[in-house]
């Protein structure tokens, strides 16, 4: 392949996105380059502070709590506040309480700030991708959400590779730093990027009836097919959590050390980030539904392949395998929550999305530790492949007639039945 062909691919992946998207994916690039707690975390609290490592375990749970109960609250005020307040006051509390972490002694300090931290940098996920729903034409979302995905992998790489010599250095300057680059994506947002909410269509009247055009959480939940695609959501989640929770203690059960686990684990991100823009470029427009059905497979199966494994290259192999899944599922499944979400209810919509996601961090790290204990791993992996083909054929029958690609609830046409009677807009 030319250079002007390379050149060429590269314009057509970046280019007729708006200016605000790319202030938006430069405040994703910061925030991720300061992920140092979420990293960090067990190895401070254990190596730096001599805790044991079932208190860090319950930490690491706590902080995951925070981002279940932030997540519905947060996508309630993308909504009625608006998607630039709910960043800046995420950003501003992930900031301060960050800071605050870095200072804390006492356990029971450490644990409740954690919880805090925890529900304040998963609050700004909702508005942030109600608002790419917002701004990017419905033709580009796919795109828009996984150059976003492809921001968040590299700011994560370069930030763990930084803030591990950081680390021994010291363990507060981390939790300074991220506490600075969050601050820094909240001036971004603040002097960069405008309010997209949509404006809320005034309630009518029907035959002597108000219509209220507002979207509650009831309406969310009551969306079986939105739900459905959240509990697939959640069912992936636990396969991909596998990668950080279930593969060390596997790997290590197998006397492979941590930097065997790291070299597999490497793939991984070295994947994302040189493949995610060119397979995006190749699925942008094909059925979503297939592309869904086979990340499920892929993921599935490829950490059911992890039982076979017994070398490092062979691991880093699984590994490629599932990566793959990754990068075509993440930005079509959030095309596809984006999809079927009232355009006035995109926060809320996003906010129970990002909670499957967040639950599943919850409770991953007990469903592979039970797993591996009572059955061994291969257990572990078999469930994985029976997850992953349950998703797929979930999402084989949630998806039948699906409305055309680029649609969401509010943005089709509406029917004209009788041409000489008058119609209220749904929006």
């Amino acid at each position: 392949m030319s250079i002007a062909t390379l050149k060429r691919a590269a314009r057509e992946s970046v280019s007729g996105l708006p200016r605000a998207f790319w202030w938006l994916w430069a405040s994703t690039l910061i925030n991720r380059l300061g992920a140092f707690v979420a990293t960090f975390m067990a190895l401070y609290l254990t190596l730096d502070r001599g805790y044991s490592a079932s208190y860090a375990g319950l930490v690491a749970s706590l902080h995951g709590l925070g981002g279940v109960v932030s997540s519905i609250g947060a996508g309630v005020m993308a909504d009625r506040l608006g998607r630039r307040p709910t960043m800046l006051i995420a950003q501003v509390s992930t900031a301060v309480s960050v800071a605050v972490l870095g200072f804390m002694q006492h356990p029971v300090a450490i644990a409740a700030v954690a919880f805090v931290v925890g529900a304040a940098s998963n609050a700004s996920r909702p508005a942030v991708q109600a608002m790419m729903a917002d701004i990017v034409r419905p033709e580009d979302r796919v795109r828009a959400f996984s150059l976003n995905y492809w921001a968040i992998n590299l700011g994560f790489a370069v930030s763990a590779a930084g803030a591990g010599f950081l680390a021994e250095y010291s363990y507060l300057a981390g939790f300074l730093g991220e506490a600075v680059l969050t601050l820094t994506c909240a001036v971004l947002v603040f002097v960069k990027i405008p309010e997209s909410r949509p404006v809320q269509a005034p309630a009518t009247a029907t035959a002597g009836k108000a219509v209220e055009t507002g979207i509650g959480m009831g309406t969310v939940l009551r969306d079986g097919r939105f739900m459905g695609v959240v509990g697939l959501s959640f069912l992936i989640s636990l396969i991909f959590q596998q990668g950080y929770v279930g593969l060390p203690v596997a790997m290590g059960t197998d006397g492979f050390g941590a930097a065997d686990f790291g070299l597999a684990m490497a793939v991984n991100g070295v994947l994302i980030v040189a493949l995610q823009i060119p397979v995006t470029r190749y699925i942008e427009h094909r059925d979503p539904r297939r592309l869904l059905i086979v990340s499920s497979l892929l993921a599935g199966y490829g950490f059911g392949l992890t039982a076979f494994a017994g070398s490092v290259a062979v691991y880093a192999l699984t590994v490629c395998v599932w990566t793959l899944a990754e990068i075509v599922n993440a930005p079509t499944q959030t095309g596809l929550v984006v999809r079927l979400s009232p355009v006035h209810g995109r926060g809320r919509y996003q906010g129970v999305y990002t909670m499957s996601w967040s639950v599943a961090a919850l409770i991953a790290p007990l469903m592979s530790g039970w797993t591996i204990d009572r059955f061994g791993a291969e257990w572990l992996w078999g469930a994985c492949a029976v997850l992953g083909t349950v998703a797929g054929l979930g999402y084989w029958l949630l998806m039948r007639g699906l409305p055309e690609d680029g649609e969401t609830k509010e943005e089709r046409p509406v029917p004209v039945r009788a041409p000489a009677a008058p119609e209220t807009a749904d929006a």
